[in-house]
């Protein structure tokens, strides 16, 4: 298994796969999910080293597995994207941050290719 795991939950299947191609291309292994409920039942078996997490989502938003999340110990890198308002994404690395995530980033879309490689690049070396 790749020590490089990204699981990317993004409702946007555009989007998920550009973040796909771009993280295949800094050698990560690469899981897209599309909603909370799915992503939930991939975690488990893929081990993500990294978890792209899309605050505003359908079914479940990002704070919801988020909690989630933290329930079940993950305890890696952490990147949250949202393309509303950015306290979305404050208010949930706040909340990741508090729960002793080491790594939280923070994206409002659009972001630039050469940004989200940055985040991507900095999570290869924690």
């Amino acid at each position: 298994m790749n020590e490089k795991r990204l699981l990317i939950v993004d409702d946007e299947p555009a989007f998920g796969e550009f973040v796909r191609q771009v993280a295949l291309s800094l050698n990560y292994e690469v899981m897209v999910t599309t909603d909370g409920r799915t992503s939930q039942k991939c975690y488990t078996h893929f081990q993500p080293t990294t978890i792209m997490l899309d605050m505003v989502m359908p079914d479940m938003d990002g704070n919801e597995l988020l909690l989630w999340l933290l329930q079940q110990g993950y305890a890696s890198d952490l990147i949250i994207t949202t393309g509303y308002n950015p306290d979305y994404a404050s208010d949930a690395k706040i909340l990741a941050e508090f729960n002793g995530l080491r790594t939280v980033t923070t994206l409002v879309k659009p972001f630039s290719l050469a940004r989200l490689r940055a985040v991507l690049s900095r999570q290869e070396h924690p």
